[in-house]
């Protein structure tokens, strides 16, 4: 049985992997943890296979436990995956909405159309991104809830999650450098946000799902294009509320 200790040695390096205090590659050490938590050594283990199952640490042999370092050819696995998963999930929400998940994803989207037009005009971006990609999150969940599969909605957040915070760059020259070039990706992406909305608002199942899987294999290819020209780097990021509370 899962011991407090646990739990509390769980939450703790859970919460500073999210957080990006520990980022992609930082050694584990089992007894500076647990001097931190203040607990043993065997929650803290316990705990970091706890970790290692979610896909957040990666535990190997003679050298320990570090934080998930996400390789080219498992991010592209991991997408693939999403991909699928995401895209089903958009046809059922077509089928499965009720009127208050098209609110909350009608919110989500107004949300990001205000927030995305507010950064186009802002002198400095940085203080709205990190609003902009709650927004985000919260419109693909709003999706995931309409689709009314928890299982599948589980899964579909692990994968966000570990792309958001183990695989995105932010490095020197890894992003286009012309503002205008980025400013016509978000309109672009809003776009496609509002015609997932619309499909999933009629009632298309079809639509939806091709819609998304639309959506989501162009950014699979940008994000792609980013990794192959930079070694490494992390996204820091305020994450949503759900995102956090995901595994707990």
């Amino acid at each position: 049985m899962k011991s407090v200790n646990t739990d509390v040695a769980y939450d703790y390096i859970r919460k500073k992997i999210l957080t990006g205090e520990f980022p992609p590659g930082k050694a584990l050490m089992t007894e500076v943890l647990a001097a931190e938590i203040g607990v043993s050594r065997t929650p803290v283990r316990d705990a970091l296979r706890k970790l290692e199952t979610d896909g957040l640490v990666s535990i190997q042999a003679h050298l320990g436990a570090s934080v998930k370092k996400m390789q080219i050819k498992e991010f592209s696995e991991m997408c693939d995956l999403r991909l699928a998963l995401e895209s089903h999930a958009a046809g059922l929400a077509a089928r499965n909405r009720n009127e208050g998940d098209l609110q909350e994803i009608r919110f989500a989207l107004e949300a990001m159309r205000r927030l995305t037009e507010a950064v186009i005009a802002a002198e400095t971006e940085q203080p709205l991104l990190g609003e902009l990609a709650r927004e985000d999150a919260r419109f693909h969940i709003a999706v995931m809830s309409a689709a009314k599969n928890d299982l599948m909605k589980k899964e579909i957040l692990r994968l966000h999650l570990i792309n958001r915070v183990l695989t995105v760059p932010l490095v020197p020259g890894a992003l286009p450098t012309q503002k205008a070039e980025v400013d016509l990706r978000r309109r672009e992406v809003l776009e496609k946000h509002n015609d997932i909305f619309e499909a999933i608002a009629r009632g298309d199942p079809g639509a939806a799902k091709r819609e998304m899987e639309f959506h989501l294999q162009e950014m699979i290819d940008h994000n792609l294009r980013l990794l192959t020209r930079a070694e490494s780097g992390v996204l820091a990021r305020d994450l949503s509320p759900e995102e956090l509370a995901y595994g707990s």
